[in-house]
């Protein structure tokens, strides 16, 4: 795979991305939903923290904008390594397995950071109203914006058995978090390095192999 090819493929998945929370945000109040299967469900959520919600301010002892602007500053220099990573594997032809993985997991980042940069200037806020693309009253400031999520599986919705110790009655529902495309690709490129670990990297053990030998010889002579 050479980096035309990764480029388009990236560009594709952004598009689809931004496409998707766009049209979200556009189209649909916070909090709104709509049932496409009984399992599946189009939920309008912002996301001000990193993974699953979750915010600096409730681990580290700061605001949270102050959370939210080192979260988005955290966000770039990933962005700017995983860059680096997924030059790295093409330009030393690594597995096709390891290129597509990168680059997804790239595609998913850049997504993300677009909205936490992007989205608090050109959008007015969502609750009770449909929000406006380049409104004259946006929500928020350069590296403040809020990440759109609304895939949403809640294929086990039930209630713990009251025998259950500890959970007895309470309502259990699987799966819980919301999320994107963005963080499709990201969670997919990850697993695609982890089930294929062997088959993404070997072309780069057999290259240090080879150069190792390649310093045997040379050391013999």
């Amino acid at each position: 795979m050479n980096i035309k090819k990764s480029v388009l493929f990236i560009l594709l998945i952004l598009i689809i991305d931004q496409w998707s929370k766009i049209y979200i945000k556009t189209h649909f109040v916070l909090g709104e939903s709509v049932d496409v299967l009984n399992w599946f469900k189009i939920l309008f959520i912002e996301n001000e923290g990193a993974a699953w919600g979750a915010k600096l301010s409730d681990i580290l002892p700061i605001s949270d904008n102050m959370g939210k602007l080192v979260l988005t500053i955290f966000r770039l220099f990933a962005i700017f390594g995983i860059g680096y990573w997924l030059f790295d594997v093409i330009k030393k032809k690594a597995s096709s397995t390891l290129i597509w993985a990168v680059s997804l997991i790239f595609a998913g980042a850049l997504g993300n950071i677009l909205d936490s940069l992007f989205y608090g200037i050109i959008f007015n806020d969502s609750y009770n109203q449909v929000a406006t693309l380049f409104s004259e009253e946006p929500y928020g400031e350069l590296f403040y914006g809020k990440v759109v999520d609304m895939l949403y599986f809640p294929m086990v919705d039930t209630t713990w058995p009251s025998w259950v110790p500890g959970v007895g009655g309470q309502n259990f529902r699987f799966f819980e978090p919301v999320f994107n495309i963005a963080d499709t690709a990201i969670s997919t490129g990850v697993g695609i390095l982890l089930v294929f670990n062997k088959k993404a990297f070997h072309k780069e053990d057999e290259t240090s192999t080879e150069l190792e030998n390649d310093s045997l010889r040379n050391q013999e002579y």
